[in-house]
């Protein structure tokens, strides 16, 4: 559990203090490359679930997230598209993909309860740190108001996600 909770806490580091080092807010385009990161780093998350776990709650949950995030990357795509911009790789959306890559790596070597709790736990973690993130750093930084409301509905939705995040650890207590 600290694991993911330190993790989670790294991750929301490097989501504000890369953008701080640079001195910069992230552009339009930066944004755009970290929210679509973000976004694919649950899908994974989920098809992961989806692949080890047999608890119905965390299934279904699993399910829920890779559909949302799925929907929201692919308004995403169609935004870029529409407005003609090429989302900007950066060092945020590196470290959120590097630093996902190693969290996939430790739950793949969990089963059974141990793999829901850590999972679930690690959900909850993750959203507390994104939603941070999209309402501290992504949407006040936003230029283009479809963007940016693109965020804020993401931010609603993940919000939710947070919650129901929470909900399912308490019960796995």
């Amino acid at each position: 559990m600290l694991k993911q909770i330190f993790g989670a806490a790294l991750i929301a580091a490097s989501l504000g203090t890369v953008s701080i080092a640079a001195d910069a807010k992230p552009t339009d385009p930066q944004i755009a490359h970290i929210a679509y990161t973000a976004g694919q780093i649950d899908v994974t998350a989920a098809e992961q679930a989806l692949k080890k776990s047999k608890n119905v709650e965390v299934i279904e949950f699993a399910k829920t997230m890779e559909r949302d995030h799925k929907a929201v990357n692919d308004q995403a795509l169609a935004l870029v598209k529409k407005l003609k911009v090429t989302p900007e790789d950066n060092k945020i959306s590196q470290s959120l993909s590097a630093q996902a890559s190693e969290e996939l790596k430790t739950l793949e070597a969990l089963d059974g309860a141990a793999f829901d709790k850590a999972y679930v736990e690690n959900e909850v973690a993750y959203h507390k740190s994104v939603n941070s993130a999209l309402s501290t750093m992504l949407i006040p930084s936003a230029q283009n108001k479809e963007l940016k409301a693109l965020l804020e509905t993401g931010l609603t939705l993940f919000k939710q996600h947070q919650m129901h995040a929470e909900h399912l650890a308490s019960m796995m207590k």
